[in-house]
């Protein structure tokens, strides 16, 4: 096991720490500014991020239908950087060298710019600890013909929202003139997750058709790799609505009929073709299914970062896994499913071979899938993977930073700070419309986000935390949260007081 020397770092002398943070998204962006707000000046924070915009990932829904732009879900980054004295060097990670190398003694991240200005120039930047939070790549590939580029559309970036609502205006306009559009919104790979984003632009299309008064001219279907609708990549949950407990699965499948949504279950799909998807089910039928338009999630990846140890050697599998998402304090031991544990699921986020780097967000490996693994006859696997994004995303930056903050000053790795999302809520408002009085949502709590049968035998979860409710206050809550969230980010006066 690797330690980086600690004991020149500490709060009585004049040694200057370097914290490198891969990623400026949600967690990230946010592990950025919390190292900054409590080191000061006398630490480095170097942001190191291909994107030269902040986003607000879950408001891309809005910009997906014409509600919002560009302008209002994202703002640069760099401004925000200079003006808290953080580092920011629009680039890509290439590759981890925690041992120090050939150019350098001390662990470095070998870089490449690609800001117009020095486009191409790579650079080694050192650090004294290390946050991956490059989130995932977007593997659009590994269905052929989905994103894009090709015949699906996406909202997992504001660019690719901004393109679907051009699309979905044309499909529009031709419903005005009394021609009929099949839309199918959904999960675009068997194993892909973000149902919630999906399932959410689902029901925004819906209330922007029914605003028109053109739902006859229109069906909507809904398309998922999910055992049952509602699973949402964490299993399903027992909820408290109305003073009784129901299934997410009833709760989400009443909200679809309601907006007059079908749908598709236990199903990947495989290949898309202008205007047809073909897929497969979890009883091994192959069927392919006609479209106008389609939204469709794509498969998640680590970004394909490299790593070397002193001598040059490859150690990429010593730090990730398959998956190229960062291995961290899980246990990845392979189980059946009845075994795998709540307490499987890391704490601390740190990497097991080297104590100075962390991994936060979607960027670190989950230990495995929440929902159970599912295979159809042919042996094609069709199931969610983890969601990881938003609320969770952002308490884990936090965590990590304070985490490294503490063993800057004292000198010493320090771990006080633990954060398990098998101890951990999360919140999430599905909302549908936009404005003050127009629109709804459905609010979904969830404690903890990996069920715990041990502790929680007869739901899984803290019932009294795990509510769902429908209606307008959802929506207003959506609101809320984005003009929220937008003024943390850009560190406004008394930022830290609004939660993760």
């Amino acid at each position: 096991m690797y330690f980086i020397n600690l004991f020149v770092i500490n709060s009585n002398n004049n040694t200057m720490a370097r914290i490198a943070v891969l990623g400026a998204g949600i967690s990230g962006h946010t592990a950025a500014l919390v190292l900054k707000r409590k080191l000061g000046k006398r630490h480095d924070v170097i942001v190191i991020s291909p994107n030269s915009r902040y986003q607000w990932v879950p408001s891309n829904i809005w910009v997906g239908i014409g509600q919002m732009t560009k302008i209002q879900v994202s703002f640069p980054l760099e401004p925000v950087y200079k003006r808290k004295g953080i580092v920011y060097k629009q680039a890509l990670a290439k590759s981890i060298h925690p041992e120090g190398g050939s150019e350098s003694d001390s662990p470095f991240v070998k870089i490449e710019y690609v800001s117009e200005e020095n486009s191409g120039t790579t650079e080694s930047v050192e650090y004294d600890f290390l946050v991956n939070a490059t989130g995932p790549k977007l593997m659009f590939d590994m269905t052929p013909g989905l994103g894009p580029d090709k015949f699906s559309q996406s909202v997992c970036t504001y660019g690719h929202a901004e393109e679907a609502w051009e699309n979905l205006q044309k499909s529009l306009e031709k419903m005005e003139r009394g021609i009929k559009q099949t839309f199918l919104i959904g999960t675009g790979h068997p194993g892909a997750t973000c149902q919630g984003a999906a399932f959410e632009y689902a029901l925004n299309i819906a209330f922007e058709i029914n605003k028109r008064k053109l739902n006859e001219f229109a069906e909507i279907i809904w398309i998922t790799n999910e055992y049952e609708i509602g699973d949402f990549g964490m299993g399903g949950a027992f909820i408290k609505k109305g003073g009784y407990v129901t299934s997410t699965k009833i709760f989400t499948e009443s909200i679809l009929a309601e907006y007059g949504i079908s749908w598709i279950k236990r199903a990947g799909i495989t290949k898309l073709e202008k205007g047809k998807a073909h897929y497969e089910t979890l009883d091994g039928k192959k069927n392919s299914i006609d479209f106008d338009f389609s939204m469709l999630i794509p498969a998640f990846k680590g970004p394909e970062l490299e790593a070397f140890d002193k001598e040059g050697n490859d150690i990429t599998s010593k730090l990730f896994a398959a998956s190229g998402f960062m291995k961290v304090d899980a246990d990845y031991t392979p189980r059946p499913y009845e075994e795998w544990s709540v307490n499987d699921w890391p704490e601390v986020y740190q990497n097991p071979d080297y104590s100075n780097i962390f991994a936060s967000g979607i960027a670190f490996a989950p230990p495995h899938s929440i929902s159970k693994p599912m295979e159809s006859t042919t042996g094609l696997k069709i199931f969610p993977a983890p969601p990881r994004t938003g609320m969770p995303s952002g308490v884990i930056g936090k965590v990590v930073a304070l985490n490294i903050i503490d063993s800057i000053k004292r000198g010493k790795i320090s771990l006080k700070h633990k954060s398990s999302m098998g101890k951990m809520g999360a919140a999430c408002v599905v909302s549908a419309g936009y404005g003050i009085r127009n629109g709804s949502a459905a609010t979904l709590t969830v404690f903890p986000i990996i069920p715990d049968y041990k502790k929680y035998p007869i739901w899984g979860r803290d019932i009294s935390y795990t509510i769902g409710e429908p209606g307008l206050a959802g929506h207003w809550i959506k609101l809320l949260l984005h003009f929220m969230f937008i003024y943390k980010a850009k560190a406004k006066p008394f930022w830290w007081l609004i939660p993760e």
